[in-house]
């Protein structure tokens, strides 16, 4: 059912976001001027068919082959390929032929816009990549923005995510979750699954079936709390409340199930754009240039061994251990990174 609505849902119900009945597949963060210039070389007809529901825009894209896992009309593959620059690529995969229609109608129109041409677009389930010409660790990261919900077998798309991913890449994606799992009968309500709902994960079911497909440490990135302003819809959820989340996954041998203390930091030297005063590795870590910055084992590694490596410099190694790192916990993570605004604080 889930495969069939969502096609259904977005190639024949949806004529533009408009007709969307809640806020769970709209995008409230505000873009940055570096993104919002490159929003306006996207073609108008891919903007009005966009039914994402954050930013997956990671740092530090240039040169990086990305994969879109439901990439819709294309927006943030047509966004990402600006960023990637003519030696990246961008690959889309939907299973939608009306939206693929629209991504592929406006490539050459794009191709001409930019300067190059570096994107394609494939037809194919998420939850069956396998099947696709997809070779295993070719790309550097993948994104996927208010779609892994639509799908059943989420467990299968954490595992080919992280199959397909370079050593060192990271799945950065947005979606939506539930404080509680959703009771099965709603997954059979084509408004609410369309709607980006009654599919979504409990949060710590997320936090599991990411660890079992190899990703040890997922970390927040941002959230906010939605609002169901339908009351035909909010009756039916009886409560439930839901988050538009984004998560970065990175694919790294040696993290630990705790953020463990090894008396290490680093000093960030800029040179990210967009992030040149302050990196932001997750909704715990803003890391501002020339200081030191005291992290625990995990984040060391997320930074040491991928490609934001360039930009920081490195304090201490592994040869000593001190504990858990200070602050560590295992609460519902959402609503952590306004504290973190707010107050300035950080912990591992």
């Amino acid at each position: 059912m889930n495969l069939q609505n969502s096609q259904d849902y977005y190639g024949k119900v949806l004529s533009g976001s408009q007709d969307l009945r809640t806020d769970a597949c709209c995008t409230f963060e505000r873009p940055s001027d570096r993104i919002l210039a490159a929003l306006k070389n996207v073609h108008p007809e891919v903007k009005a068919r966009y039914y994402g529901c954050g930013l997956v825009v990671p740092q530090a894209l240039e040169g990086c082959h990305v994969l879109d896992l439901g990439s819709g009309s294309g927006q943030d593959a047509y966004l990402l390929a600006q960023l990637v620059g003519p030696e990246g690529s961008v690959t889309g995969v939907d299973a939608t032929p009306e939206l693929l229609a629209v991504a592929r109608e406006h490539q050459g129109w794009h191709a001409e816009r930019f300067g190059y041409a570096n994107t394609r677009f494939v037809e194919g389930d998420i939850e069956k990549l396998g099947e696709l010409d997809l070779a295993p660790e070719s790309f550097d990261v993948i994104v996927s923005n208010c779609v892994i919900n639509l799908v059943a077998d989420k467990a299968a798309v954490f595992a080919a995510a992280h199959r397909l991913l370079k050593p060192g890449g990271e799945l950065y994606f947005s979606d939506v979750y539930a404080d509680r799992r959703v009771p099965e009968a709603l997954l059979a309500d084509p408004v609410l699954h369309g709607e980006c709902l009654s599919g979504a994960l409990y949060w710590g079911d997320f936090d599991r079936l990411a660890k079992a497909a190899g990703f040890a440490d997922p970390r927040l990135v941002t959230d906010r709390p939605m609002g169901i302003n339908d009351a035909e819809i909010a009756a039916k959820l009886d409560g439930i409340n839901f988050v538009s989340a984004t998560w970065r996954l990175f694919k790294l041998d040696g993290l630990e199930p705790q953020c463990e203390d090894y008396g290490q930091a680093v000093v960030y030297h800029g040179g990210i754009a967009g992030e040149e005063r302050v990196f932001m590795l997750d909704a715990h870590h803003a890391i501002e240039a020339g200081r030191v910055f005291p992290i625990c084992g995990n984040s060391w590694r997320m930074l040491a061994d991928t490609r934001f490596a360039p930009h920081f410099d490195f304090i201490g190694d592994f040869s000593r251990h001190y504990g858990v790192f200070p602050g560590c916990g295992t609460a519902m993570p959402f609503g952590q990174g306004e504290q973190t605004a707010a107050t300035g604080a950080a912990c591992c």
